[in-house]
């Protein structure tokens, strides 16, 4: 009897109910792997049979160890195929992995900040360096600045290749690898794009991985910024010695001149101390001098080789430039500081440059100041603190003397601020400390013109004239419309004369010529103590240094500094037109020009006004000092114009003494305090230290720097 198997049962369709179910039950992972496995299947079943065909040559390359056929040793050596295979699975790997490294290295957004970092120059008014602030000398410059031979005797000696290298010289890195690597050495062979890499994105460690970076950022760099970029970039940031970097510090530092007033030997030089310093400065050794000039011939003749240097302008330089046997140094301290202070603040505030800007460098600040009248008032204020130091001893320990020159347009010219800013860090010239006293009468005379009087409240202006009368005499009590004027403690206000005299009725002019104190303080209350300080603003004394609006206004309570005070006597000489006092006039930095915000004159006044009270001041120093008329640098009694004034200030407690005035547009203010900073900020009393009326100590320090000395 025969049996019947009954075939097996038929596996439910893909995707039938069943399977949809189990598939379900699976998890998200499984259902991928499954879904994964299936589709490998499927391609296998689609590409196996058209790769069938390749099937024995794989299996060729296939290595076999051992190798059969082979006996003993032999066995292990592989065949000539297999050498070539791995010789270019090497070779790819490498350029797979010098690919990967290139696309995965980065050109850091930060630079090195001490190798781009940069110092900050100033300049007096008549061009020269004066001083210069920063850590690093280094001074940016563009290339079209610095001229081709100083370019191409760099590239000769350094790199000549360099407008036609990819960024990195591949026999120099392979030369400083085996070197590192091989015989624990190091050595260079970078190109200028590697050494501009080092210097501004690496430290200037020796290290294969260092190079390596340094390689891959450079090609990068090549692909990204232009030759000259690089060129001009490496230029400004390498080390020349002397504590210099880039060009233009190394220019001035070994030739005293900027780089663009360089020739091509001067240059080979320079260039020469890029293989080192310490090896190649002529002035360090004879040793140095000899491979200095070795190495300066040897870049000239290589000038000429590749054809960037004629035969005859080679011949031109066979004599060695000697370089200067130190680099000039700036005038620091003292009262260059002083002035660097006030141009610095002043730049940063007027070129609008935070903090952070200025302290990374590469500002050139083209100051106001005077060399001359620097160097004047200076010595004028030296000569007096020595004489101090003879006559009142004790006194002088305690003595500052602050000193401003400041021109009609605004300039500050000259300042003392001093006797060395690295032993006393503040300025006097621009500390607002002690009272203004009878040197602020001006100010009051200039509002009585300007705005006229008031006799009765709320009535209508009386005009002044400079021969308006008023009480000069001592003691006179000060009224307002409605009686005597009383002070808080209930005492009637009275003004004082120096040395208590009395002039009776007195003009105004004759009263500012004379110092007579009474009529001004009468003068102010008239014309409204409101009117005096707008006045006095208006011609150029800061409403922080005013003193309080009481009838001791008129007779200088307000304590400004000698900027200030000799910005406003300014401003009776620019025919009552007021500029703001400044002290940077251009600011550039690396090439370009700074935006600066200079002040534009304003009318402080009227013209009839100032040249009323510019007469005052010329009658007040004649009365005082008529020698001086004779030594006027312009005017004389032949009937030519006079353009010399001045006022004498003194203070009724005697803390002060003050001589400001104007001489050829430029006005200067002197004043003689004592104060103990070690104690407090009270004024002492002079005690004979500010002179004598006739010999006045500001007097003659004004008049020695104004030139009438």
């Amino acid at each position: 009897m025969q049996l019947r198997v009954p075939p097996p049962p038929e596996k439910p369709a893909s995707g039938g109910r069943a399977e949809r179910r189990r598939s379900a039950r699976l998890s998200p992972r499984a259902r991928a792997l499954a879904t994964g496995a299936s589709a490998l299947a499927r391609v296998r079943a689609v590409v196996g049979p058209r790769l069938a065909p390749l099937a024995p040559y794989a299996r060729r390359l296939k290595p076999l160890y051992p190798r059969p056929g082979r006996a003993g040793w032999r066995r292990w050596v592989p065949s000539w195929r297999q050498w070539v295979g791995g010789a270019l699975t090497s070779v790819c790997l490498m350029f797979l992995f010098l690919f990967v490294a290139y696309e995965l290295t980065d050109i850091p957004e930060n630079l090195n900040t001490y190798a781009t970092q940069q110092d900050n120059v100033y300049y007096w008014a008549d061009g020269t360096p004066m001083a210069r602030t920063g850590w690093v000398q280094r001074q940016n410059m563009p290339l079209k600045d610095i001229p081709e031979d100083v370019r191409w005797a760099v590239l000769a000696a350094e790199n000549e290749s360099f407008y036609s290298d990819p960024g990195i010289s591949f026999k120099g890195i392979t030369r400083a690898l085996w070197r590192t690597i091989g015989q624990g050495d190091t050595e260079g062979g970078s190109t200028i794009t590697q050494q501009y890499v080092k210097n501004v994105y690496l430290t200037q460690n020796q290290t294969v991985s260092r190079k390596f970076t340094e390689a891959m950022i450079s090609l990068k760099l090549d692909n990204k910024m232009s030759k000259n970029q690089i060129l001009e970039g490496y230029l400004n940031t390498s080390w020349f010695g002397r504590g210099t970097y880039g060009i233009q510090r190394a220019a001035q530092a070994y030739y005293g001149k900027d780089v663009g007033r360089l020739n091509a030997s001067e240059a080979a030089m320079l260039a020469a101390l890029l293989k080192g310093a310490g090896l190649y400065d002529p002035t360090l050794s004879q040793a140095n001098h000899e491979r200095a000039v070795e190495r300066w011939s040897w870049t000239l003749d290589r000038m000429v080789k590749i054809g960037k240097l004629s035969p005859s302008e080679r011949a031109k330089y066979r004599k060695f430039p000697e370089p200067l046997k130190t680099a000039r140094a700036y005038d620091t301290g003292k009262q260059t500081d002083y002035l660097v202070e006030l141009a610095q603040q002043y730049a940063k505030k007027a070129g609008h440059i935070s903090d952070k800007q200025f302290d990374l460098g590469g500002y050139q600040i083209y100051t106001t100041f005077d060399r001359k009248r620097q160097t004047a008032l200076t010595d004028a204020v030296d000569k007096a603190r020595k004489q101090a130091q003879r006559d009142h001893a004790d006194e002088a320990k305690t003595a500052h003397y602050g000193a401003a020159s400041v021109a009609t347009d605004g300039r500050i010219i000259a300042v003392y601020g001093g006797p060395d800013h690295r032993k006393q860090g503040f300025n006097e010239s621009n500390a607002a400390t002690v009272r203004a006293g009878s040197a602020f009468l001006p100010f009051v005379y200039a509002a009585g013109l300007e705005h006229g009087v008031h006799k009765t409240r709320n009535g209508p202006a009386t005009p002044v004239t400079p021969q308006s009368l008023y009480d000069g005499d001592d003691g006179v009590p000060v009224t307002t419309p409605e009686g005597p004027y009383w002070d808080r403690s209930g005492k009637r206000v009275a003004a004082h004369n120096d040395g208590r005299q009395s002039y009776g009725q007195i003009t105004l002019a004759k009263a500012l010529a004379e110092s007579v104190n009474t009529p001004f303080m009468q003068l102010g209350m008239d014309t409204g103590l409101d009117k005096v300080r707008k006045t006095a603003e208006a011609a150029g004394l800061l409403s922080s240094s005013m003193g309080r609006q009481v009838p001791d206004l008129s007779l200088g309570s307000s304590t400004p500094s000698a900027i200030r005070m000799a910005s406003g006597y300014a401003t009776f000489a620019a025919a009552g037109l007021h500029t703001e006092p400044y002290s940077v006039r251009k600011i550039t930095r690396n090439g370009g020009v700074v935006g600066l915000s200079t002040p534009a004159p304003r009318r402080a006044f009227g013209a009839e006004v100032a040249k009323q009270v510019s007469q005052g001041l010329t009658d007040s120093l004649l009365t005082a000092h008529p020698e001086a008329i004779t030594t006027a640098p312009t005017g004389g009694r032949s009937g030519a114009a006079v353009t010399a004034g001045g006022k004498a200030g003194t203070t009724e407690d005697d803390t002060a003494a003050w001589y400001a005035g104007t001489v050829d547009s430029v006005s200067t203010a002197i004043v003689v305090y004592r104060m103990d900073l070690a104690k407090s900020l009270e004024p002492l009393p002079l005690k004979g230290l500010g002179g004598t009326t006739v010999t006045s100590v500001p007097y003659v320090i004004w008049a020695k720097a104004a030139g009438l000395g």
